[in-house]
């Protein structure tokens, strides 16, 4: 009888436990859902440019499951240079001049296997005159760690500092020293502006050490300037740490501050441009904070670009941040109002 009172009792609580309830029936089903996607037989779609090649050939690319799109030299440069396709070609003599976006190997080997292929099949090809192949981006035999590394380096920074802040900002409000600030003059945007600027010295300390070591004692790919990489994860660090704050406000205990991660953290890694993700549920991603954060890391790691280049995804990185101190004053009302 005991043990059965007990049993009901532990049922009654989850029954009335949402967020419970919740992690255990829909986050796995969501999370299985994009794994699917993922990993089922669907074939990416890779396009490359074809600035001068004979009739015909875009429809020999068609059958090596690659898309060929017709473009003058300067539009396929700027193509390539904006991510709209992964190669271009251009065939002159007999001989192909092939452009190459690297930053993706998978995609670059793909494309260039179908380019040689379309040129055997066209009977354009002369064995005295190898293809002359150029990397813009990354190289030919850039490690998978360095093609990942841009976007891993986001991930974490994100992760732990979401994870850091979202805890402590809890315990801060469980030990009663939120309700004591509250019940003084102090604004409640003033007391979000506090604890951002107090936990961002750590961020910071944080952000550096990460970038550091992932670029001069890991060796991952570095084209750009480093001072850019410590900017965007500095601005990682403020974003994960204004969503933690409001995940914090509104959960009650730490267990269901852990429970957010599964649904609002790893989702975010399916989005961020690791994945080929059929089109349907990619633009998913344009409203994943981590999508802009490893693009922005991406740009300037790997392609070198400058500010101007990835000024869009600290536009957009800002004012997330902004968005969520906002929502965790008005949140604050529900403790008190001042």
């Amino acid at each position: 009888m005991r043990v059965r009172a007990l049993a009901l009792r532990i049922l009654n609580q989850l029954r009335h436990d949402r967020r419970t309830l919740a992690l255990m029936l829909v986050a796995p089903i969501f999370l299985l859902t994009l794994v699917y996607f993922i990993l089922a037989d669907s074939t990416p779609v890779i396009k490359v440019a074809v600035v001068n090649a004979p009739a015909g050939f875009e429809d020999r690319l068609e059958e090596q499951n690659v898309r060929g799109l017709r473009y003058s030299e300067s539009e396929a440069r700027l193509a390539l240079e904006r991510g709209e396709v992964i190669a271009s070609i251009k065939i002159i003599g007999g001989k192909s001049y092939i452009e190459v976006d690297g930053s993706n190997p998978t995609k670059a080997k793909a494309a260039l296997a179908a380019l040689e292929q379309a040129k055997i099949d066209a009977v354009m090809s002369r064995p005295d005159l190898k293809s002359e192949v150029t990397y813009v981006y990354g190289k030919e035999d850039l490690p998978t760690f360095d093609n990942f590394g841009a976007a891993l380096i986001g991930f974490i920074v994100f992760f732990f500092v979401f994870l850091v802040s979202g805890i402590s900002f809890l315990q801060e409000r469980n030990s009663g020293t939120l309700e004591k600030l509250l019940s003084t003059p102090v604004r409640r945007w003033e007391i979000v502006v506090g604890y951002v600027l107090g936990f961002g010295v750590f961020t910071v300390l944080q952000s550096f050490l990460i970038s550091w070591y992932c670029v001069y004692v890991l060796k991952v790919m570095m084209i750009g300037s480093f001072g850019l990489v410590l900017l965007i994860t500095l601005l990682t660090a403020m974003i994960a740490l204004t969503l933690g704050m409001l995940m914090s406000t509104l959960a009650n205990n730490e267990f269901q501050m852990i429970q957010f991660i599964p649904l609002i953290v790893v989702p975010q890694i399916f989005f961020c441009g690791l994945f080929d993700l059929p089109a349907g549920i990619e633009v998913i991603g344009y409203i994943m904070p981590l999508y802009y954060i490893a693009d922005a890391l991406t740009e300037v790691m790997i392609k070198g670009s400058g500010l101007e280049v990835i000024a869009w995804d600290l536009g957009i990185i800002l004012a997330y941040s902004l968005l969520f101190m906002t929502l965790n004053t008005l949140l604050l009302k529900k403790y008190r109002r001042i």
